[in-house]
């Protein structure tokens, strides 16, 4: 038997005895009904009665959770396939502390075609429900951006934004360049245009061949009716195809894979993933999962593939063959649960052969060199950490660090950062900016203390995560703001620290407002410890500043067009429409902005004169 924290007992023997053995999934529950574990299985009552064996108290990470569950859910489903979709929404959704979790990236960048007359490729990242089509994920904006620039040379298809095409009056840079066919001013015809999209999207779907032999047909015409410059337009487009060809050469130019390979080490694990399409490897990249430290090769394999692959952002890039360095858990399953979601039969790999074995000895190799990197970077981290709890004197190294600063320009526009770091550096997610509002201007005091008081009030309110250290960027009034407000709030067991400037501001002179708000230190230039509070102190100001930026400059747009004579609350709302924002407006020249409903030369002038300082 197992024992909760609050010393209740969990009988798991009745538990057992009364569940049932159909499919489903399965959820562990601790005293606080927070949810520790999820998992699917082909038989409920056998693999959760596994849990409570001898042979399942020799892994630590299940000791551990076994000694918290105090109850047990479960969902009966059709079959295991039903079970893990369900396991997989249910990990995504409640990212429980026991399960392997990787980063849930809805970011992934694509190159997306837009559905105009004259259509433009670009990046794009999101959910996909902007009409057109969508051709990736790329693994990151590098290698999107090396394919638009390629895309650009080869078949001068636009890339501009559609207010920057809607308002030319004459070429741009692109087609002196002869990157562009200039269809915003008329210069190629809808018809020409359309055929130029085409062999882009044929060259994007990898059929480079077909593009050659497409425009073999038109050079030779060309020739015929003696419009060499023409010819000779066709001839450079076909050698600078035949050269990417030799660039990129493809032994298996039909292979349209991912290569999955899994690196363990020091209770650390990396996942790196390699993206074949078209026989072309197009990038890769490293994961590396929380709480795997205990998570044999083939469940953390088995996590990726799921939490990845059946997203619902990426389900239509399922490649046809996974190439995986080991079997992944429930392979069989995987494999029916991925095809299902494609649409067509999926294929996992473990050992293949020819060029597609040495693709899977590259992604190994990629993992080994990532983990090692990512040891030595956490090895240096932790022992940052550690000597900052002899610093400070805490009982533990910190889990969880959170640091404040204020950005203004005397008083304008004033915006609070908060920056969060964790055991492996900045956890991005949970940064989180204020726009501090109904304060004196420039006020640093009080605006610290509403930027504290909102942040812990909320977090109190959604019983999220309180940090273990509180940083903030300033000496000891800042930090008695930061007191004073914890105290309302009643927020115990956190060490503030203040991070004051030295002496010119000289890195290395900082002093420690220690966690009364009275007591001080110094640190050693040299020290880890001090390294460290640099470090998140510096991002925390460099993510204030960069909002500030933001907010001033919205700021002053707005206040400049509503001191402009003439502009009335309609005209602004139709001059950010017509824009798509005050950015937009801030660019804009005089004859662009003349082009907005309502707004005639005069006024256009008096808008572009007062937006940049004009007499």
């Amino acid at each position: 038997m197992s024992t909760t924290g609050n010393d209740k007992t969990f009988d798991h023997a009745s538990k057992v005895r009364d569940m049932t053995s159909r499919s489903g999934v399965y959820r562990m529950l601790d005293a606080d009904g927070t949810v520790l574990y999820v998992g699917k299985a082909k038989n409920l009552k056998k693999r959760v009665a596994s849990y409570f064996t001898s042979k399942a108290d020799e892994s630590p990470r299940i000791r551990s959770m076994v000694r918290q569950i105090h109850d047990i859910e479960v969902t009966i489903t059709r079959n295991e396939a039903e079970a893990l979709v369900l396991e997989n929404n249910l990990i995504k959704e409640l990212r429980p502390r026991y399960n392997v979790l990787f980063r849930d990236d809805k970011s992934y960048p694509y190159i997306q075609l837009s559905e105009h007359e004259y259509p433009r490729l670009s990046l794009y990242r999101g959910s996909r429900k902007q009409k057109g089509r969508y051709f990736g994920p790329y693994p990151s904006v590098g290698a999107v951006r090396r394919t638009l620039n390629l895309m650009q040379k080869l078949f001068q298809i636009r890339q501009c934004s559609d207010s920057f095409f809607s308002n030319r009056s004459r070429p741009c840079l692109q087609y002196q360049i002869k990157r562009c066919t200039a269809p915003c001013v008329g210069y190629i015809s809808a018809e020409d245009y359309a055929r130029d999209v085409k062999h882009a999207v044929m060259f994007l779907e990898g059929r480079n061949e077909e593009v050659i032999e497409a425009l073999r047909q038109p050079m030779q015409e060309a020739s015929d009716r003696l419009d060499f410059e023409r010819a000779a337009q066709y001839r450079d487009q076909i050698q600078n195809l035949r050269q990417v060809q030799e660039e990129h050469h493809r032994s298996d130019p039909d292979a349209d894979l991912d290569v999955i390979a899994c690196a363990q080490r020091e209770g650390l694990t990396c996942v790196q993933v390699f993206f074949v399409r078209n026989g072309t490897n197009i990038g890769h990249r490293s994961y590396f999962p929380q709480h795997a430290r205990d998570a044999s090769v083939d469940d953390v394999l088995a996590a990726f593939i799921q939490q990845y692959y059946l997203a619902s952002d990426v389900e239509k890039a399922i490649p046809a063959t996974f190439l995986t360095s080991d079997a992944p858990a429930d392979e069989a399953v995987l494999e029916q649960v991925l095809g299902e979601r494609a649409g067509r039969k999926v294929q996992i790999v473990t050992r293949p052969r020819g060029e597609r074995a040495r693709w899977l000895e590259m992604a190994q190799e990629n993992a080994g060199l990532a983990l090692a990197q990512q040891t030595a970077k956490d090895q240096n981290l932790q022992r940052r950490l550690e000597d900052l709890q002899k610093a400070l004197e805490l009982p533990e190294p910190p889990e969880r660090m959170e640091c404040f600063d204020i950005s203004h320009t005397q008083g304008e526009a004033t915006v609070a950062s908060c920056v969060v770091f964790g055991p492996q550096g900045p956890i991005k997610s949970d940064y989180r900016r204020f726009n501090i509002k109904d304060i004196t201007p420039g006020d640093d005091y009080a605006a610290m203390a509403q930027a504290i008081q909102r942040r812990y009030t909320r977090v109190k309110k959604e019983e999220g995560r309180l940090p273990d250290v509180l940083l903030i960027d300033g000496g000891k009034g800042q930090v008695q703001q930061a007191l004073n407000v914890l105290e309302e709030l009643q927020v115990p067991g956190m060490y503030v620290l203040g991070v004051a400037k030295g002496p010119g501001r000289r890195p290395g002179l900082e002093t420690l407002i220690l966690e009364d708000g009275q007591a001080s230190k110094h640190l050693s230039p040299d020290s880890p410890a001090l390294h460290l509070i640099q470090h998140i102190r510096d991002e925390a100001h460099r993510f204030a500043i960069s909002g500030h930026r933001a907010a001033r400059g919205k700021a002053r747009t707005v206040s400049q067009l509503e001191q402009i004579e003439g502009v009335g609350s309609r005209r602004r709302q139709e001059l950010i429409r017509y824009f798509g924002g005050l950015q937009g407006v801030a660019r804009a020249g005089v004859e662009e902005l003349a082009k907005v409903p309502g707004i005639n030369k005069n006024l256009a002038r008096r808008i572009y004169d007062s937006l940049h300082g004009s007499a």
